[in-house]
């Protein structure tokens, strides 16, 4: 015995079976009874070891079904060094879920530099793969640059960015500030995904500013499995490569 926990032998055993290709990605494990008795410990065991491949990502459970190899997620890459800045869910299929306004509050307040209460624009789309959610984009702006203009994001043209709606309107952005990490998902985005809230997720906080104050931020947020960020970055020539 190395004095490690049984269920970490347990583990070794199935995660060693699926990495070899013993079990093929979709297929269903043995049971919690089954591996049980296949390595002489007690359910609670066998439970345990489950549960720690699931957590490693390798093994999913079906409520009522049990427990299926991972399958290879579908990849989807998303440009952040677009003209546009801010292509939202690109270049998934588009679902356009409306603009509307509410208060601004907390975070988003903050990030818009604005006091809780005051008037933004929410506008929501859901990307898609085969009829399967990938990523959300929501995105927030405050009211009164563009109310009472036929430049809102209700009027947008389809196709158009961020960029240049706000600079018909007089707004001309020219700073980008992106920072991502990773969240728990929330409601109600967990039931626009269909994934289970909690779950950790891929999140790309954008605020574009004009000068120093933000004049739109939004939130991109998708499936740590599915999503990738793709950063194509210009290098400065020394002065001694340009005079070669």
């Amino acid at each position: 015995m190395d004095g490690r926990p049984r269920y970490q032998g347990v583990a070794d055993v199935v995660r060693s079976s699926i990495l070899s290709g013993e079990f093929d990605p979709g297929s269903r494990l043995p049971s919690r009874t089954r591996l049980a008795r296949a390595h002489g410990v007690s359910e609670q065991v066998s439970r345990h070891a489950l549960r720690l491949l699931v957590s490693e990502g390798l093994v999913e459970a079906r409520p009522g079904s049990g427990y299926y190899v991972r399958s290879v997620p579908q990849i989807h890459r998303f440009s952040r060094t677009d003209r546009a800045s801010g292509s939202g869910v690109d270049p998934l299929r588009h679902e356009d879920m409306g603009t509307g306004t509410e208060a601004a509050c907390g975070l988003v307040a903050r990030r818009l530099d604005v006091r809780d209460g005051v008037r933004v624009f929410r506008t929501r789309c859901l990307g898609t793969a085969d009829g399967v959610p990938v990523a959300l984009h929501t995105a927030w702006e405050p009211a009164a640059l563009t109310q009472g203009t036929l430049r809102t994001p209700a009027d947008a043209d389809p196709g158009s960015g961020v960029l240049q709606r706000l600079a018909a309107a007089g707004v001309t952005i020219d700073r980008v500030v992106e920072e991502v990490g990773v969240r728990p998902l929330r409601d109600p985005e967990s039931s626009l995904l269909k994934l289970a809230p909690g779950l950790p997720v891929l999140v790309v906080e954008r605020t574009h500013y004009q000068g120093r104050r933000p004049v739109e931020t939004s939130d991109l947020v998708g499936s740590t499995d599915h999503c990738r960020l793709i950063y194509r970055l210009g290098l400065a020539r020394s002065p001694r490569q340009e005079t070669r």
